[in-house]
């Protein structure tokens, strides 16, 4: 891999990893389409890293006040708004975590095939949809359940696989339990945090245990820094824009790029 892919790959997962059309669905599908080979998962781990320090950058504040209200916790016992967020986001955890390290080899062999990527974004606009069309805008993180946060992390479990939008099934999850859409996505974009990082020090663990010569760390270290400056910038047109609009048109983009490689793959296939 060249830099200048991974910085255009850096780009398309900071972009896409909240904008609710599969960032992993596109780190398979882009490189296909232009003819590259495929970026592989510690290239995958390392960009998705990268995306994690966007958004730890945009909710420093909400993240100091969760450990503050944890470090209070240890002297009054008293339980308060931000650490009870933190125990719901690490609850959300737990679905993917377990599904993720037991079907582990599993879901890394699916990152191969373009054509079930391709198809499972179609499932990203029928969720994008349902998630419309059923939610209404009634509440807010702060009224969020254990109930809650469970069922979007079970959200979160199904996305391992390419083509299912993460941030689009986890805003989906919490449209189905009726919270506003900027709520749904505040939540689902710190919910990722957690298994990211986790998933990326293990990665990087990996990385350097294998040795990695110069030609290798260059084009990891541009899609990391490429990541997590598209992905800031991302987050924070986002969730502006959720404030007022639906997901209907990232639904549609979705179709649209799923139809248009079912169609290249069998024209290639031909």
């Amino acid at each position: 891999m060249s830099v200048f892919q991974a910085i255009l790959l850096g780009i398309v997962q900071g972009a896409t990893e909240f904008i609710p059309v599969s960032s992993s669905g596109h780190l398979v599908l882009v490189p296909w389409l232009l003819g590259w080979d495929p970026p592989g998962l510690a290239f995958t781990v390392v960009v998705h890293f990268g995306t994690v320090f966007g958004v730890l950058a945009y909710f420093w504040v909400e993240w100091i006040e969760m450990a503050s209200a944890g470090l209070r916790w240890l002297r009054t016992r008293s339980v308060e708004q931000p650490l009870r967020l933190l125990l719901l986001i690490l609850l959300g955890c737990i679905p993917a975590g377990v599904l993720g390290l037991l079907f582990h080899d599993f879901f890394e062999a699916l990152f191969t095939q373009p054509l079930l990527t391709a198809l499972m974004l179609l499932v990203t606009a029928a969720l994008l949809t349902l998630g419309e069309r059923v939610g209404r805008q009634q509440r807010d993180i702060a009224a969020m359940t254990w109930v809650d946060s469970l069922w979007i992390g079970l959200a979160q479990a199904i996305a391992i696989i390419p083509g299912i939008s993460r941030s689009g099934a986890t805003i989906t999850g919490g449209r189905l339990q009726h919270l506003k859409r900027e709520d749904a996505a505040r939540f689902s974009f710190m919910l990722s945090t957690p298994l990211i990082v986790a998933a990326g020090v293990l990665q990087v663990i990996n990385l350097i245990e294998a040795g990695m010569d110069l030609v290798q760390v260059l084009p990891l270290a541009a899609g990391f820094v490429s990541a997590l400056a598209s992905s800031y910038l991302v987050i924070r047109w986002l969730l502006k824009f959720l404030r007022t609009r639906s997901m209907v048109v990232f639904a549609i983009y979705c179709v649209v790029v799923s139809l248009t490689s079912i169609v290249v793959f069998f024209l290639r296939a031909g």
